[in-house]
């Protein structure tokens, strides 16, 4: 079922998605950014740091947890748009709230509220885009949404370097709730609607454990997304540890460590998403990708006396490695039926965002034995090589057609 709406009305609401995940980014990644500054300003000493920020974000990645389970059966039972609406509106005002605390249990707590609204955004809308759009052209909108949302991570690492900590929490709560004025104009997805009076279950979570083959389709989908979020979590938001380990020139930045990233996450999901279309093949792509990450993460580890230039250089490549975030939503999308799309799109990102938290349980008992350097390669080199396995069992989705049903 090819989508028949005017294509003036399906760009709006890939602009509309896309400045939805831009929000959503920033608000995201902005505990990553201000986590040194913020601690000092409560009160938190230099050696406490690695454990207290590993709280708060394991707190976020909780929430995600728990928020993509939420929104993901809003989504398939009531609305795609729904979730659109709601995620912004809450993640918006625990963002502002952010700017007022004051310990690191109200911090971590505000993060894990936070965490459920971020958890609906991109599922929800990568799931609009996808299912309004023509099975060979929907990759061109997934990328756009990708690559324009990723840069709000730009936006804030330069708004917490001009103005405080507190002030970067509050104008990311403010466009947050600008955005839902734009979003009035919005419309909900064409197969949704056409599914709605159907006799079928709809956002049963349940059913992706009814059946041993489509939980398989769908762990493996989450298992291609596994290396991402270790190295923005813990390679490049542990860069002043992990650089007083390479015992680098100065002490490295991770606020400048993830503007770079994100900076080659966006070319990445652009140069991902083009070499899609160009090969016919999301699966050859996630495959590359891999090889990237495990090459430029070895490099970054393994670099004894690291200078600033080549750190931001080697974030910004191992950005272009894990830059498949929105291809990896993508095939998970791709994946399943109409009536449980929205479920994984919305819970496999915001399970793999939550899978930092093993990761960094294995990346913290390895520390100990082998250090902080070889734990971290080691756990590279693991969720890589779990992400290619993975990759062999899932079937090519590039040109699906997504008007079926899960039964």
């Amino acid at each position: 079922m090819e989508s028949r709406l005017q294509p003036s009305r399906v760009w709006l609401l890939v602009l509309v998605a896309s400045l939805g995940y831009f929000v959503d980014i920033y608000d995201l990644i902005i505990f990553s950014i201000v986590r040194v500054q913020s601690f000092k300003d409560i009160g938190i000493g230099e050696s406490a740091m690695r454990a207290h920020g590993e709280y708060v974000l394991n707190m976020q990645m909780a929430g995600l947890l728990l928020g993509g389970i939420v929104w993901g059966v809003i989504a398939d039972k009531y609305g795609r748009l729904k979730v659109l609406f709601g995620s912004i509106l809450l993640y918006s005002l625990a963002n502002i709230y952010n700017g007022f605390v004051q310990d690191v249990s109200t911090y971590a707590w505000v993060r894990f509220i936070a965490g459920i609204g971020l958890a609906g955004e991109l599922g929800a809308g990568i799931t609009l885009v996808s299912e309004s759009m023509a099975k060979n052209k929907r990759g061109y909108g997934t990328m756009i949404v990708a690559a324009v949302g990723v840069l709000g991570a730009i936006l804030a690492y330069f708004i917490s370097e001009w103005f405080s900590w507190r002030t970067a929490y509050f104008v990311g709560g403010g466009m947050g709730l600008c955005l839902l004025l734009l979003r009035m104009g919005t419309f909900e997805s064409s197969l949704f609607k056409h599914h709605t009076n159907q006799q079928v279950s709809k956002g049963n979570i349940g059913m992706l454990f009814s059946s041993r083959e489509r939980l398989a389709r769908y762990l493996y989908c989450l298992c291609i997304g596994l290396p991402i979020w270790f190295v923005v979590g813990v390679l490049v938001t542990q860069a002043p540890e992990i650089g007083k380990a390479l015992h680098s020139e100065v002490p490295l930045s991770a606020g400048k460590g993830v503007m770079f990233t994100y900076l080659g996450i966006s070319i990445g999901d652009v140069f991902a998403g083009l070499l899609a279309q160009y090969l016919k093949s999301r699966k050859k792509v996630v495959f590359i990708c891999q090889l990237l990450i495990v090459f430029f993460a070895v490099w970054y580890l393994s670099s004894e006396g690291i200078s600033e230039r080549k750190f931001l250089a080697l974030a910004f490549f191992m950005g272009l490695g894990v830059g498949y975030w929105a291809t990896f939503v993508t095939i998970s999308a791709e994946q399943f039926g109409t009536n449980l799309r929205a479920t994984v799109a919305t819970t496999a990102p915001n399970f793999v965002r939550g899978a930092l938290i093993p990761s960094t349980l294995l990346y913290g008992w390895l520390v100990p034995y082998i250090g902080i350097l070889y734990a971290a390669m080691a756990v590279t080199l693991l969720l890589s090589a779990i992400a290619i396995f993975a990759l062999t069992r899932l079937r090519e989705s590039f040109d699906k057609d997504l008007h079926y049903v899960e039964h």
